[in-house]
């Protein structure tokens, strides 16, 4: 990973994470990351690696422990672009991993990191939209995806207006499970809470019903 021309980029130090870890509900998950990255490792497929990087990622981040899922993800797209040529599938899961870094890394307020990645997005999608569809792997790097991700990643570098015109151009339809649009909802209703708009964020809440998260977002933007 780069973090800008010429300049390599890596995580922060170890030390500064430590003081800001805190025990969660997460904190199992957390522990089962280490067992599948080995085992992701073991196998030898990078994008089998890079996707438990990503899930483990979630965990590690939400535990305050920023630093390591950084680094958890920066070996699995090293990993990723090692191939002079990477595959379809190897192209896809290098750009989901840069959309997580942006993502974790405006969560960590790291922001030339997380629009570095997210320019790095649009390069690897502009790659992959030459590759044709295959029976064995669909493309989870489609323009809705990308969207959704930025709706939060400008929400957690403070630029409300960016996350919400993001959120204004996402077609729900076109996220490919429930799962994904029960997460757009709630991303949606973020910034708008932030906004002032607690109408709106609940309005929209009830219309789309995603019971599970619906209750996750109020305690997390009350604050």
């Amino acid at each position: 990973m780069r973090a800008g021309p010429g300049r390599a980029w890596r995580a922060p130090p170890a030390r500064q994470e430590c003081g800001c870890f805190k025990q969660s509900r997460t904190e199992p998950a957390g522990a089962y990351e280490g067992l599948a990255s080995a085992a992701a490792r073991r196998c030898g497929d990078a994008v089998v690696l890079a996707a438990a990087a990503r899930a483990g990622a979630t965990p590690l981040r939400r535990t305050g422990r920023t630093a390591q899922a950084l680094a958890l993800l920066q070996e699995a797209h090293d990993r990723l672009t090692s191939a002079s040529r990477p595959t379809a599938a190897e192209l896809d899961a290098a750009g989901m991993v840069e959309l997580t870094v942006a993502y974790t890394a405006a969560q960590a307020h790291e922001a030339a990191l997380a629009r570095h990645f997210e320019d790095a997005t649009d390069q690897t999608t502009r790659r992959l939209a030459h590759r044709p569809y295959d029976d064995a792997h669909r493309h989870l790097l489609a323009a809705a995806q990308c969207t959704l991700y930025r709706i939060g990643i400008h929400r957690h570098l403070g630029d409300v207006d960016t996350a919400l015109a993001h959120a204004a151009r996402l077609d729900l339809r076109a996220l490919p499970t429930g799962d994904r649009r029960a997460r757009a909802v709630t991303d949606t209703a973020r910034p708008l809470l932030d906004a002032g708009d607690s109408a709106g964020a609940f309005d929209q809440l009830r219309r789309s019903r995603p019971p599970r998260q619906a209750r996750r977002v109020v305690p997390r933007c009350a604050h």
